[in-house]
């Protein structure tokens, strides 16, 4: 996830014109985005099965039992959900998305990445065994 991430920060231009004329690197900056959102879904699922929280129809449901077991919040929840929406966008109408909508989600939110890395580590750390 953190890799994908820095790659994206790395490369991610400071305007929309610069991003839109990428090409191949614009393809590579959603590649890498959707890869880190399913990295932060699987350690939700492995939380979910290690903590023996329920059992999942989908990612939403990993997401409500870390939310209902206090592991995450409910703002995190939210930010969890829109990066799904996200992904599902990326994956689902690749070439129909909006790049300038794109450009500005990935501008905006990148930050929430490290934000679930710091819920799930304080949360690891205060319930160690």
């Amino acid at each position: 996830m953190e890799e994908s991430v820095l790659l994206v920060k790395k490369h991610l231009p400071e305007s929309f014109e610069e991003f839109l004329d990428m090409g191949l690197l614009k393809d590579g900056i959603y590649k890498r985005i959707e890869y880190a959102i399913e990295n932060v879904f699987d350690i939700c699922a492995i939380l979910n099965a290690d903590l023996k929280l329920g059992i999942p129809g989908e990612d939403e449901d990993s997401i409500i039992h870390l939310v209902t077991h206090g592991i995450i919040r409910s703002e995190m929840y939210e930010k969890l959900r829109t990066m799904k929406g996200f992904r599902n966008l990326v994956v689902h109408r690749y070439g129909r998305i909006n790049d300038e909508i794109a450009f500005t989600i990935l501008q905006e939110n990148l930050g929430d990445f490290a934000l679930f890395k710091q819920a799930i580590i304080e949360y690891l750390n205060t319930n160690a065994d």
